[in-house]
């Protein structure tokens, strides 16, 4: 019933026609009701195809070409250097005064393989002083591909099968505690 006008939803007639009011929504209840589910189906599908977009993950320290620029060979120094790029991503193996600051995109779908969209390699090369003697950047053209060798390096002694493996660790780890008269088990403390 509705108070103020002290007649009750759907009674009220207008001539030869029915009104309805808000409390009694007859079809347009309905059909409302399926629009706003539809709409909402919608909206949960494109929720969901938002979470299967493909992510681009980028990894290492890349310079900033400004900061670059105001690296100077024969100038500036690894402390400069340092201050201005940060530490870099590597050290050469065999030479501690190459530098290399590394940088990769790359994009993984699912259990793939990720694949690599982009990498760039900034190589600082400083002299017996610490002093930039050369700055080299390479990008995804400069690469090679390397064919590994097929052939394995052999190693001495005999391969065992999985089966010989994990049956020939059976006593192993207790044997080895009765020889140097530690009974202990576990972490090694005190």
């Amino acid at each position: 019933m509705i108070p103020w006008a002290g007649v009750t939803p759907g009674t009220l007639t207008a001539g030869s026609r029915r009104c309805n009011f808000p409390g009694d929504m007859g079809m347009l209840g309905a059909n409302f009701n399926r629009r706003r589910w539809r709409g909402l189906a919608a909206g949960a599908g494109l929720v969901a195809l938002a979470g299967c977009t493909v992510p681009v993950d980028q990894r290492g320290n890349l310079p900033d070409p400004a900061a670059l620029a105001q690296i100077k060979p024969g100038a500036t120094d690894k402390a400069a250097v340092t201050r201005l790029l940060g530490s870099p991503s590597s050290v050469a193996a065999f030479d501690a005064n190459t530098w290399y600051y590394v940088s990769e995109k790359t994009k993984s779908v699912a259990f793939l393989k990720p694949e690599l969209l982009d990498q760039q390699v900034v190589a600082i090369d400083f002299d017996g002083d610490g002093v930039v003697r050369d700055v080299r950047h390479r990008g995804m053209a400069d690469r090679d591909m390397i064919e590994p060798n097929p052939n394995a390096t052999p190693a001495p002694g005999r391969e065992f099968s999985f089966i010989e493996q994990l049956i020939g660790n059976f006593g192993k780890f207790n044997a080895a505690a009765k020889k140097t008269g530690d009974n202990t088990q576990g972490g090694g403390g005190p």
